[in-house]
């Protein structure tokens, strides 16, 4: 086999499952959902001696999408598994942060920001309620509101919420790759701040991914998985309990970062382990 590694971006709602990246990648990757098409794309291109590497589409809301992949990579034949490596996610929920202060930076500062992504899980919605914060906190804007798309609040009663605070003009952020419509509420002028990462910097951001998982594998002999199976092992009810509780979550493995994070404005910030 080359050390030439086809490129797999897998897929969660983030990127509507695949949908919202068409176009915006180079065709040389292949973009699926998890689960089988995952499955049979590392298998059939195993099976013609190619080598693959699956990077996790998510911005950071969705770790369950790593540990899925990871799970389908597990459940391949040995000698079809030896022929792929799974990449760190595509972003954290660092890197999302990052982003959107970037695109706020972007917009008129007597606008309301409705920072938009499409519905997950109870914790990565309340996720990106923490993300918007940060994005104020930190940010010229001081009306900074959250809409889900299919959820509660959808982006049409987000924008209905800025104007009864006193917004008239309202700015989309997408934080996700799809991007949501725009509504048309009366009283009140919207508009999308467009694509949270532009198509050169998504691409950028992909190549270091696969480069950092093809440096591990050679150095480490690591693919990658073990450490995916892990990437949700915090999130999710069994790590919920009040305060006084009585539960001690000792886990038994450490989380280490294997490089810098690399965040929009090209800023790098060092993992703390």
């Amino acid at each position: 086999m080359s050390d030439h590694r086809r490129v797999i971006a897998v897929c969660g709602h983030e990127a509507a499952y695949g949908e919202a990246l068409h176009g915006l990648l180079d065709p040389e990757v292949t973009v699926v959902p998890n689960g089988r098409a995952l499955y049979r794309t590392v298998a059939a291109l195993s099976r013609r001696g190619e080598q693959s590497c699956v990077v996790p589409m998510t911005l950071g809301r969705d770790p369950e999408l790593v540990a899925d992949a990871a799970r389908t990579l597990r459940a391949l034949p040995a000698a079809e598994r030896a022929a792929t490596v799974l990449a760190e996610p595509f972003g954290t929920s660092q890197h999302l942060t990052a982003w959107l202060r970037a695109a706020a930076g972007r917009a008129p500062d007597n606008s309301a920001l409705l920072v938009t992504a499409p519905a997950g899980d109870p914790f990565e919605d309340a996720e990106l309620y923490r993300v918007a914060s940060l994005v104020r906190r930190y940010g010229s804007h001081d009306l900074v509101e959250v809409a889900f798309t299919g959820g509660d609040p959808d982006p049409a009663e987000g924008v209905r919420r800025c104007r009864l605070l006193g917004a008239r003009h309202v700015v989309l952020l997408p934080a996700a790759f799809a991007r949501p419509e725009v509504p048309d509420v009366p009283g009140v002028r919207v508009e999308s701040a467009g694509p949270l990462i532009a198509p050169a910097a998504l691409a950028r951001v992909l190549a270091e991914r696969v480069a950092d998982a093809r440096r591990h594998r050679g150095e480490h002999g690591d693919d990658g998985i073990a450490a995916g199976l892990t990437a949700a092992d915090n999130h999710g009810h069994s790590h919920s309990h009040p305060p006084g509780g009585g539960h001690d979550h000792g886990h038994g493995h450490p989380h280490p970062h294997r490089h810098p994070h690399v965040h929009g404005a090209g800023q790098v910030i060092r993992s703390i382990a």
